[in-house]
């Protein structure tokens, strides 16, 4: 896994050379990034149901999962008004896309992107027409709520479950070995999608647009380190530094595919050899993945702001709160997902300023860009959540975390494939006990 690592820099390096030298060919190469996430995003579903099923069915009592749930829910509405709230700041000091004066007509192809989606249709999208179709239409909330369901049945079956926990523990280690090959097409998925990116925008783009492109990467990095470092800190002695390093790998692969979910299945294994136990990296990790969404709320909110401005009607306050709290709600189980910011945005607009829809084609050049931030951004929250959650559940090992974060218990590649729960683990049926 060493050598893989090694590769996707290496990817990495040679796609935005291949970009800038050869752009005509770079932007052939999109479809090799397209597919690699594509990969990525079929195996997400059956990985959410198994790790969501596995951690609410080993926990002995309702109540325990209920607390952890209902805990992880308050923190991460909490830390999106924080990043609301600071993007709102950012954005309105900074008054980007100012003077621009554009002409929304040269973005109209964007129209047709934009989805109106009232409260109503989301929550009744949360429900599936059948438990299967939860998993092959990709949507990560159905997959939650039927892997929801599916977890305290198990519990309310008790020992005539344990069969089936078993089966579900079976079909992890399957998909996790799935995901182990895919891995391996990293570095093709990389250099494809990073050639065709600076090969379709080039440094005229990033020119153009670099207030709100600096901006919102200092609005993210002033969150992580200010907001989330604080909020580590004091809620689990944790340093933040010595965690983004400990996550290292995880934020490559993250920026050399803008998207968080590619991530996802490593973050849960890397957060149990940290110390934090099964059920609650379980129940947290994936739930933050629809609704952790601190990076995306900071997208949207200067995104909204440039948009406006640059076309010459800027929004008040009042506008600007109310069109970026539905705009928060519609992007739930999103959050991973490598270009949903553009389309959550351009939905919001169209469902509350229809006029500016249009000016959302002026920020696609360096979206992808921003997308990276974002996702890192989300990535870096769900993080730093899991831990202040199991030190406040006091499922925590602090000084597991410490030696893990100084490199003498450093995290294994086999971790992914080991260090899942069996059957027979004695942590089954134990929320305290750390693993």
């Amino acid at each position: 896994m060493h050598h893989l690592y090694l590769a996707v820099v290496a990817a990495v390096v040679l796609g935005v050379l291949v970009g800038f030298f050869a752009p005509g060919f770079a932007k052939e190469l999109k479809p090799l990034g397209t597919a690699f996430v594509n990969l990525i995003k079929m195996m997400i579903s059956p990985i959410i149901f198994c790790t969501i099923v596995l951690g609410i069915g080993s926990v002995a009592k309702a109540a325990k999962v209920g607390k952890v749930g209902l805990l992880a829910i308050g923190y991460f509405l909490v830390m999106s008004t924080f990043a609301l709230a600071i993007g709102l700041v950012v954005g309105n000091l900074l008054h980007p896309g100012s003077g621009l004066h554009l002409d929304p007509a040269a973005a109209s192809k964007v129209h047709d992107q934009a989805k109106t989606e009232g409260t109503t249709d989301f929550l009744l999208g949360i429900i599936p027409e059948s438990m299967v179709s939860a998993f092959t239409e990709g949507s990560v909330l159905q997959t939650l709520l039927i892997a929801l369901l599916s977890g305290f049945a198990l519990q309310k079956l008790g020992a005539k479950g344990k069969p089936i926990l078993r089966g579900v523990e079976h079909i992890q280690r399957l998909v996790f070995r799935i995901l182990s090959m895919i891995m391996w097409a990293a570095p093709v998925g990389a250099f494809g999608a990073i050639a065709a990116v600076v090969g379709e925008t080039g440094w005229g783009a990033l020119k153009s647009l670099a207030v709100i492109m600096i901006g919102f990467y200092a609005t993210c990095l002033l969150f992580v380190f200010i907001v989330l470092g604080s909020a580590l800190w004091i809620g689990a002695r944790v340093n933040i530094l010595s965690l983004l390093r400990y996550l290292a790998r995880e934020f490559l692969l993250i920026v050399s595919t803008s998207s968080s979910e590619s991530a996802l299945p490593r973050l849960i294994a890397k957060m149990e050899h940290l110390g934090v136990s099964k059920p609650v990296v379980g129940i947290t990790v994936p739930t933050g993945y629809s609704f952790n969404l601190d990076g995306t709320a900071i997208y949207l909110t200067m995104a909204t702001l440039f948009v406006a401005t640059a076309q010459g009607s800027p929004l008040g306050l009042g506008e600007q709160i109310s069109l970026l709290v539905f705009m928060i709600i519609a992007s739930k189980g999103a959050a991973g997902v490598s270009g949903a910011g553009i389309a959550t945005l351009a939905g919001g607009l169209q469902s509350h300023r229809p006029d500016l829809v249009d000016g959302v084609g002026f920020i696609l050049g360096i979206d992808r860009f921003m997308s990276e931030a974002r996702a890192v951004t989300n990535f870096a929250g769900n993080a730093v959540a899991t831990v202040l959650i199991g030190s406040w559940t006091k499922e925590f090992d602090a000084d597991r975390a410490n030696r893990v974060l100084t490199g003498k218990e450093p995290f294994s590649e086999s971790s992914l494939l080991d260090d899942l729960p069996t059957a027979e683990d004695p942590k089954i049926g134990n929320a305290a006990a750390p693993s």
